[in-house]
């Protein structure tokens, strides 16, 4: 809903019909990262937003329609870094990455939508096409640069290299528990160099 306008002083009001959107699809998320998906409620969400279970209804027609949208805004766009070397590249990528989990709040999230990926297609799809996505094709061009400047070797699968660097940061974040750090981001940069590189 607009807020009422007024021609002297401050707008006041219900927030916008965007800003009510963004405020509804963080406190999905939020609750997520709380609670775990099984857990969440449209109530709860609406409650946390600010806004009334209506409206909700109005937007989504399902808890599940509405956190698989926001999960897709969990992560934007990553930017693919472009220094020079494909060593420094993969290590700001991995470094990011591990800022990502180090929010406390990163685990809860993950295995609870892991969880819920197992049940639902919608879920999975939105995890595969959002930040999971978004994170790959980042270090799929990375990849690609390294192998068009000579660092790294033609015809090595990518995908599986992709999915080597990122499959150790969601296995120490849902099963082993182990530190996820700088050191675990330089260690993953010079393996992935030391089996993929180009012969010297």
């Amino acid at each position: 809903m607009e807020r009422t306008r007024l021609e002297n002083g401050p707008q006041r009001g219900r927030p916008r019909s965007g800003e009510a959107h963004a405020a509804i699809l963080a406190a999905a998320v939020a609750l997520v990262r709380e609670v775990g998906y099984d857990a969440v409620s449209m109530e709860a969400i609406a409650a946390r937003a600010g806004a009334g279970k209506a409206t909700l209804y109005r937007r989504w027609k399902s808890r599940e329609a509405l956190v698989s949208e926001a999960v897709g805004l969990i992560v934007a766009r990553i930017a693919v870094p472009s220094t020079g070397s494909t060593r420094r590249d993969l290590l700001a990528v991995m470094r990011d990455t591990v800022r990502l989990y180090a929010d406390p709040a990163t685990a809860g999230l993950l295995s609870g939508l892991v969880a819920a990926m197992a049940r639902s297609p919608v879920i999975a799809r939105a995890v595969r096409s959002g930040f999971v996505a978004a994170w790959s094709d980042t270090v799929r061009r990375v990849i690609e640069n390294g192998i068009a400047r000579g660092d790294l070797r033609r015809g090595i699968d990518i995908d599986l290299a992709v999915d080597l660097l990122g499959g150790c940061f969601s296995n120490r974040a849902l099963v082993t528990g182990r530190p996820i750090d700088d050191r675990m981001a330089r260690a993953l940069v010079d393996a992935a160099l030391r089996g993929f590189g180009a012969p010297v």
